[in-house]
């Protein structure tokens, strides 16, 4: 698949998603996706995700993170943005 197939989203969480291993939850669900993208904390307390791929491989990795860490998440919301192609894996940003 090309990437201009490809589509991106940022994803903010919030909730009690900072000290409890979200991140790297994040990254381990991703290693199980063809996805790349990051994952770090803000100052707010959230937790900023951006993820690219196929469209079904982005939504899925999404569910899957919902479905896996949902009892931490209280709202999330979501953005479309470019694709980066330069970007070649999934990391846990600081």
């Amino acid at each position: 698949m090309s990437r201009q197939e490809h589509i991106r989203f940022r994803v903010t969480y919030s909730g009690r998603v900072q000290g409890v291993g979200f991140r790297a939850t994040c990254r381990w669900i991703a290693s199980s996706h063809p996805v790349t993208g990051w994952v770090r904390n803000e100052h707010d307390g959230n937790v900023t995700l951006e993820a690219q791929g196929s469209p079904a491989a982005v939504e899925t990795f999404l569910q899957d993170i919902a479905g896996r860490l949902e009892s931490n998440i209280a709202s999330q919301s979501r953005m479309s943005l470019e694709v980066d192609p330069a970007e070649t894996d999934f990391v846990i940003a600081r």
